[in-house]
């Protein structure tokens, strides 16, 4: 529940702080004197609508701050923790929001910064706030198809249906898409299968255009090639005496020179190891030089083969390899296209059964929603008689929409969902749009929203002078009905204008507006027993409180 609501700068108020209890509490007051604002403020702590109009005219910030009290293993507590903003065991949260003329906007979660998101997130968990401008809402079938799963408790085979129609949605893209590709298959095959042939028929390995550079440059080459290795090797090893038999005649001497003087020892070794280099140097100019070719023939077809991998290489990619790697990819699209009518037949098959299960799914969620529909009926036609509206009748119009191959789905199922409304002896229900009297409305908006909050457990509940077009005896009952509210494990807030209503309450708190230095200024005081008497009593006669009317407002703040 909230224990305490502070306010500075925020609109016509200053600086107020309230504290609360649990139970049913009213705040009363002249029209215009802030009475609302507090409902805005409260809004705001959960991630209603934040604007520079809303700071306090000559100020440059505007605060918000709310202290909560949280039920243990509430979902409250579960969504903090998740998001680690409540540490096990913590049953007090500390909403704050500051409004900044400079944009820069604030929200702290317990003293720790946090996304606005957190706060939005709450809405609906921790607080509900119920305003006049709802009634119009109840006119949409979207806003009464969530009331009606909300109140048969139907989140679960929402959750399960919409899971099911994505996933047939998917499905049924995924199968257009294929069938649109297919249409003009027949000049797609006739391309990939002319890349097919004309990249991986051509044989190609990675390196290739590397190696025949490497031939092209030996074929093309060769004979001078060959006359230069020629040169090194003949005096080298080839000629006689060659210049390896020369020095191998001087590792005799350097051998015994070392053997008489071991200072030489180094000396006869590097000799050896440059005789054993210049050995393999020999040996490696012959190699090279049996493997020099003449072949014009094979140069022909060398440069051939490079204007081949050349041509490739700058039609299909910036390189061999990527032409190898395109040409297997146009081979797979190949074959997939070979392939399509199999595909598509599975394909087509994953789509029906999955619209199968959806359908399935959709039609198990209308039986639910017509059963839980026949409940809701009863459960506000009597609320609505507890408000004085003995004849009211109301009709929950559940009904399936048609498609060419079965029911016509959408993300919510299969139904749309009507609430109709009689309010006289006689009259056929119609639509809650075609209500003329604002005072019924108010008396279906309320007895809906009583109804659906004794289901939920939402902890906070702040209506919002829906109590408009009701007077007499009825709004006594509604005063009642949302104290007996107060009993179903919530906390109850109204802003009202109607006594009756204010003498049900467990505490009152007076708003009122005065002049401070040239300015407004609003006032919020919660008043003690002699003060109600006298709210009540101006609620009841205006400005000329007569003895009479003050000892009515005596007699039905006893009666509570």
């Amino acid at each position: 529940m909230l224990t305490e609501l502070r306010i500075r700068n925020f609109a016509i108020i200053e600086e107020i702080g309230l504290e609360f209890a649990e139970g049913f509490t009213v705040f009363t007051g002249e029209t215009g004197a802030g009475k609302s604002i507090l409902v805005d403020a409260v809004d705001l702590l959960v991630g209603g609508r934040a604007s520079t109009d809303l700071i306090r005219a000559g100020a440059e910030e505007a605060e918000v701050s709310g202290v909560f009290s949280l039920a243990a293993g509430g979902p409250v507590s579960g969504f903090l923790r998740e998001q680690d903003l409540i540490g096990s065991g913590e049953n007090e949260l500390i909403l704050r929001r500051i409004l900044s003329r400079a944009g820069k906007n604030r929200v702290h979660v317990n003293g720790r910064p946090a996304p606005l998101n957190v706060l939005q997130a709450l809405r609906g968990l921790l607080v509900d706030i119920h305003g006049q401008h709802e009634h119009q809402s109840l006119f949409k079938p979207v806003v009464q198809l969530d009331l009606l799963d909300e109140f048969g408790g139907l989140a679960d085979a929402r959750t399960d249906y919409a899971a099911a129609f994505d996933a047939w949605r998917r499905l049924d893209t995924r199968l257009a898409e294929r069938r649109s590709a297919l249409a003009g298959r027949q000049a797609r095959e006739d391309l990939l299968r002319y890349q097919v042939e004309e990249m991986t028929g051509a044989n190609l390995h990675a390196g290739e255009d590397r190696e025949l550079e490497r031939e092209r440059l030996l074929l093309s080459q060769g004979r001078r090639l060959a006359e230069l290795v020629q040169a090194a090797y003949g005096p080298l090893y080839e000629e006689e005496p060659s210049i390896l038999q020369g020095l191998g005649s001087l590792a005799g001497s350097l051998k015994e020179l070392a053997a008489i003087d071991n200072e030489m020892t180094e000396d006869r070794d590097r000799f050896a190891e440059a005789l054993a280099q210049l050995t393999d140097l020999a040996q490696r100019l012959r190699a090279y030089r049996d493997k020099l070719e003449f072949d014009p023939e094979r140069l022909d077809k060398v440069e051939e083969r490079l204007d081949l991998v050349h041509r490739l290489v700058k039609k299909y990619g910036g390189s061999l390899e990527e032409v190898i790697r395109r040409g297997e990819q146009a081979k797979r699209d190949l074959q997939e296209l070979e392939s399509g009518d199999d595909a598509l037949k599975d394909l087509s098959k994953q789509m029906t059964d999955a619209r199968e299960k959806a359908v399935k799914l959709a039609q198990g969620l209308s039986r639910k929603r017509a059963k839980a529909a026949g409940e809701l009926e009863k459960r506000l036609e009597r609320g609505l008689k507890e408000l004085r509206m003995e004849h009211a009748r109301v009709r929950i119009a559940v009904g399936q929409g048609a498609g060419a191959d079965g029911p016509q789905l959408t993300s919510t199922g299969s139904d749309h969902v009507e609430f109709l409304f009689s309010s006289n002896l006689g009259e056929a229900p119609q639509p809650l749009a075609k209500i003329a009297s604002g005072g019924e409305l108010s008396r279906v908006m309320l007895a809906m929203k009583t109804v659906l909050a004794e289901q939920d457990r939402v902890p906070v509940l702040v209506f919002d002078e829906v109590d408009a077009g009701i007077g007499g005896a009825v709004s006594e009952v509604v005063g009642k009905r949302l104290r007996d509210l107060s009993g179903h494990g919530h906390q109850v807030f109204c802003i009202t204008h109607l006594a009756p209503i204010a003498a049900q309450a467990q505490r009152h708190f007076a708003v009122t507006k005065s002049a401070k230095g040239g300015r407004t200024v609003t006032q919020v005081e919660q008043l003690g027993k002699a003060e109600r008497v006298e709210e009540v009593a101006r609620m009841l006669g205006g400005e000329k409180i007569t003895p009479t009317v003050r000892s009515t407002a005596a007699e039905m703040l006893k009666q509570k």
